[in-house]
């Protein structure tokens, strides 16, 4: 499936590794990550609205969609360092040497990395629905932690749970689908399809993404944090209210790392961008125009 309107191609960014983008418009660039378990796809509504009057650039991430899934052999495949690395090429092949970010759930830690690693690229940043890492490890606890047991069975060594998900991937994947939907028709069945074929087809590298994400990603994040190293960009992030309900305060937490933060409560299931897109239109515009 595609984004109607939008020209496909295919760029590779590091050590032969590709990825398939989307692009369509003109104007001010902004690059879109998606999260788990989706594809670029999950950006369309939002993607055609900014292409009214931005570049709009919607990659599948490496180990996602129709990118390549390179083998994790050193452990640094799918740190979001690499995956950032990856953007920030990715725009320069475009032509942009400076561009926006916006990313959900996975796509939001690359792109929390990215502007971190890269600030004099990264001109704004939005995080939907998502901590940064070494803090989601901190406040996974309870509640949370049995909401999140995904995050402990991908942390696991190799080859356990690609051998597990691996048994029953439209199963596991399906699952987070349905879960985290409030409205099942903002994913339409041939989404839904195109999102576990997708899935099915990435198993050891959505595994990698998430066994960094237990690993390499924190050691990262807590070297920043010492550091003192923050986001210098204007930063919007949206969230559903489950901070609250598990006894943290996540907008304390994203201004830990950005001074500069816009927080906005959103009421909708996970997947905001759709199932909730002209709320996230509306904050992403606000953004822009900063």
């Amino acid at each position: 499936m595609r984004l109607p309107g939008f020209h496909y191609q295919r760029i590779t960014v590091a050590d032969g590794v590709a990825l398939t983008v989307a692009v369509a418009g003109s104007g001010d660039p902004v690059v879109l990550l998606h999260g788990f378990p989706q594809t670029h796809l999950m950006w369309r509504h939002v993607a055609a609205d900014l292409a009214g009057d931005h570049t709009v650039i919607c990659p599948d991430l490496r180990g996602y969609g129709d990118s390549d899934k390179p083998a994790d052999r050193e452990g640094r495949a799918y740190a979001k360092r690499t995956m950032a690395d990856d953007v920030v090429a990715l725009a320069a092949a475009l032509g942009h040497r400076r561009f926006a970010v916006a990313g959900h759930d996975r796509g939001a830690l690359v792109a929390f990395r990215a502007g971190l690693d890269h600030p004099d690229t990264i001109t704004r940043l939005a995080a939907l629905d998502v901590l940064p890492t070494v803090d989601m490890w901190e406040v996974m606890r309870g509640t949370l932690a049995a909401v999140g047991f995904h995050l402990y069975l991908m942390a696991q060594p190799t080859d356990l749970p690609e051998r597990m998900i691996g048994a029953c991937p439209d199963v596991f994947f399906g699952h987070f689908l349905d879960a985290w939907v409030e409205d099942p028709a903002a994913v339409p069945a041939e989404i839904r399809a195109e999102y576990l074929r997708a899935s099915r087809d990435a198993v050891p590298s959505i595994v990698a993404d998430y066994r960094a994400s237990a690993t390499v990603d924190v050691d990262d994040d807590i070297a920043d944090r010492e550091a003192g190293t923050q986001l210098r960009m204007p930063v919007t992030v949206l969230q559903r209210d489950w901070g609250a309900a598990l006894g943290f305060d996540a907008a304390a937490r994203w201004r830990a790392w950005a001074p500069a933060l816009t927080h906005i409560t959103v009421s909708s299931g996970h997947f905001m961008a759709e199932e909730a897109p002209a709320t996230v239109i509306e904050a992403l515009r606000d953004l822009l125009a900063t």
